[in-house]
C-alpha cells in the first residue's frame, strides 16, 4: 500500500518514520522544500510556526546520509535551547528507524561540555545540531570536525539575528566546504539577515508558504482594553475566572515577566517562569515539570512562543501588544492547536491602537470584552464611532490647540482670529478624511 510520501522517492526507513509520527499528508512547505532539497538546490524557507518544515529539510538530509562514512555530513542552528532539542528529538526518531546506525548529536550551552568533547575523541556525528555558541566551541576546538559536512541549516534566522547569534553562525559556515548545499530557514527575512545569505548562498531558491489561517478556527481571539485598571489584577481575574487547563501569559521583557510572575505569586498562584535570563538547567526543571502539569499558569517571553512546544494549552494572555506584530501569531498559535478549543487574550492600551489596527489589517479579528462582575462578557467595538453612519469625522477628536484659540476668541483678539481657527479648523477635517479614507483602503 502506497503511502503519500513514497512519491518523494525516501528511503524506506523514513516512510516507516513518518507513518510513528503520523504524518498522513505532506504539509506544503514539505511539497515544496523537499524535492527542491534533492535537487542540491540552495534554499530560503520562509514559514510561520507548525508548518511542518523541520521535517521538511530533515527528511530529504536523511535521504543523502551515508551511514557507513563516520563523520559529520549535516549541521543545523537553532538560536535556542529547546529549540534545538526538538530538533534533536526530531532527528534522534528518524535515525531510530534507520538499518544502520546513524549518530546524531546535539550541542546546546548549560550542558556537559567535557563528555561531549570526549565523546568526539572516538567519533565524529553524522548529523550535529546545536545552538550557535556551544558549537562554535567545540568546532575552534577541533574537537568537532565540520568540514566534511555537505549540508547547513540555518534554523529560525531571523530569531538567530534578534538573539546576537549570527556571527556565530558565520564563523560556522565559514569551515564548511564551498560546493555544500545551504539551507535557510525564517518567519521574516530582514534585511540584515541580507549579508549573510549573499555570503553563503549560490542562486538560493525562495520558497514562501503563506499561513493562510492566520489563527486555528478553533480559538477564540478576545481584545480587552486595560484604560483605568490595574493590568495585573485583571490578568488574576482572567486567570482564576475560567480555570483555564494551562495558560500562558506573555510579556516582552523578562524584567516584566519577573514582576508579573512576582505579584500573581502574591495573589496565592503557583507560577513558572520561562525567559531567557534562567539558566539552562532551571529551564529543563521548570519545563519538565510543566509536561508533568506541576504548574498551570506560566509567564514568559517570545522565547516561549517560538522556541518551546507545550501541550495543552487552553489560554494565552498578552499582558503586551509584542514589539515585533510577528510574534502575535506565534503566542496565539500555542493554543487551539489538534482541533483543541483555545482562547486567546490581548490587553491593550490607548497607546496600542495603531499596532492592534496593524493585526487586523493582516486579517486576524478580535472579539471586543471586558471583565464584569466577575466574569467575561461582550463589549462595544472600539471602533463603533468610526462605523456609525452619519457620523461628522471632525467631531471624533478633542484638539487642544483649537480649544485654546477659541478660549481666547472670548476676549478681544486681533482682526484675523477668527480666520486663523477656522482654518485650523478645517486642516483638521482635512487630515481626518484622509485618515479614515486609507484605513478603509
Amino acid at each position: 500500500m502506497t503511502h503519500p510520501f513514497d512519491r518523494f522517492n525516501l528511503n524506506d526507513y523514513l516512510i516507516e518514520a513518518i507513518k510513528e509520527i503520523g504524518f498522513d499528508q505532506p504539509t506544503e512547505i514539505q511539497e515544496k522544500v523537499i524535492p527542491v532539497v534533492k535537487k542540491g538546490r540552495d534554499i530560503i524557507g520562509q514559514s510561520q510556526t507548525g508548518s511542518g518544515k523541520t521535517h521538511a529539510f530533515l527528511l530529504p538530509l536523511f535521504n543523502q546520509i551515508d551511514p557507513k562514512k563516520e563523520e559529520v555530513q549535516v549541521v543545523i542552528t537553532a538560536p535556542s535551547r529547546e529549540l534545538a532539542e526538538q530538533l534533536a528529538n526530531a532527528a534522534t526518531q528518524l535515525a531510530g528507524h534507520s538499518p544502520e546506525p546513524i549518530n546524531v548529536q546535539s550541542y546546546i550551552g548549560g550542558t556537559d561540555k567535557n563528555r561531549q568533547i570526549n565523546k568526539l575523541q572516538n567519533s565524529q556525528p553524522h548529523v550535529v545540531i546545536g545552538t550557535p555558541g556551544r558549537l562554535l566551541d567545540v568546532i575552534e576546538s577541533n574537537d568537532l570536525l565540520i568540514h566534511t559536512s555537505t549540508y547547513m541549516v540555518v534554523d529560525e534566522a531571523d530569531m538567530t539575528l534578534d538573539m546576537g547569534f549570527l556571527e556565530d553562525v558565520d564563523k560556522i559556515a565559514t569551515r564548511l566546504p564551498e560546493n555544500g548545499q545551504m539551507l535557510v530557514f525564517s518567519a521574516t527575512v530582514p534585511q540584515k539577515l541580507q549579508p549573510f545569505l549573499k555570503k553563503y548562498m549560490n542562486n538560493p531558491i525562495i520558497i514562501e508558504v503563506e499561513n493562510k489561517q492566520v489563527i486555528a478556527d478553533t480559538v477564540e481571539n478576545w481584545l480587552i482594553s486595560t484604560k483605568g485598571k490595574n493590568k495585573i489584577d485583571m490578568i488574576h481575574q482572567l486567570l482564576t475566572i475560567g480555570q483555564p487547563y494551562l495558560a500562558l501569559v506573555f510579556a516582552n521583557t523578562k524584567e516584566y515577566v519577573d514582576d508579573i510572575a512576582y505579584q500573581l505569586k502574591k495573589k496565592g498562584l503557583k507560577v513558572a517562569v520561562i525567559h531567557g535570563g534562567i539558566s539552562s538547567r532551571e529551564r529543563r526543571r521548570v519545563m519538565r515539570q510543566i509536561q508533568n502539569l506541576e504548574y498551570q499558569y506560566i509567564v514568559a517571553t517570545d522565547l516561549a512562543a517560538r522556541g518551546i512546544d507545550i501541550e495543552g494549552v487552553s489560554h494565552v494572555i498578552n499582558a503586551e501588544v509584542p514589539q515585533d506584530l510577528d510574534y502575535f501569531v506565534h503566542r496565539v498559535g500555542r493554543t487551539g492547536r489538534n482541533q483543541l478549543s483555545g482562547i486567546a487574550i490581548t490587553l491593550y492600551g490607548p497607546d496600542d491602537e495603531q499596532d492592534i489596527a496593524t493585526i487586523e489589517k493582516r486579517g486576524i479579528t478580535f472579539e471586543p470584552k471586558e471583565i464584569k462582575n466577575g466574569e467575561v462578557v461582550d463589549a462595544h467595538d472600539r471602533n463603533r464611532r468610526e462605523q456609525r453612519k452619519g457620523k461628522n469625522v471632525h467631531k471624533s477628536d478633542f484638539d487642544p490647540e483649537i480649544h485654546g484659540l477659541r478660549k481666547k476668541l472670548k476676549k478681544k483678539v486681533k482682526p484675523g482670529y477668527k480666520r486663523k481657527i477656522e482654518r485650523k479648523k478645517q486642516n483638521k477635517r482635512k487630515r481626518a478624511m484622509r485618515l479614515n479614507k486609507n484605513n478603509k483602503d
